[in-house]
């Protein structure tokens, strides 16, 4: 299954970021064999309006079933679940941990989002 996981860097070591919208970086990464693909978010990092939405579209377009990311807002959140794809929310630590907390059953999906809109 493919996973989405907002990230610092290019790498499965590299921190999560816990903004879903604006994080530098979304490793789409297959957990059967944990091969990962880099999305470049970087168009979206200083976006005037409508990040978390553009990012919930790439999520979509890269076959990801699940995002897994620090605070997701109401419109991307809406977005996501229009998408059928389910949230994680509150993820910390390392790429490689959060996939391998996923892996192992060891998280809840969020149910709505956890971070206020943008005004």
């Amino acid at each position: 299954m493919k996973i989405a996981v907002t990230s610092k860097g290019v790498l499965l070591d590299s921190e999560v970021d816990p903004r879903f919208g604006r994080a530098p970086y979304i490793l789409i990464v297959e957990t059967d064999t944990m091969a990962f693909e880099v999305v470049d978010n970087s168009d979206n990092v200083n976006a005037f309006k409508g990040a978390g939405i553009q990012a919930a579209t790439m999520v979509s377009d890269k076959g990801a079933k699940v995002l897994m990311t620090g605070y997701c807002g109401p419109k991307a959140f809406a977005t996501l679940e229009a998408a059928e794809i389910k949230v994680v929310s509150d993820v910390t630590g390392k790429v490689r941990d959060a996939v391998a907390d996923f892996k192992a059953g060891k998280i809840l999906y969020s149910t709505a989002a956890n971070k206020e809109a943008h005004w």
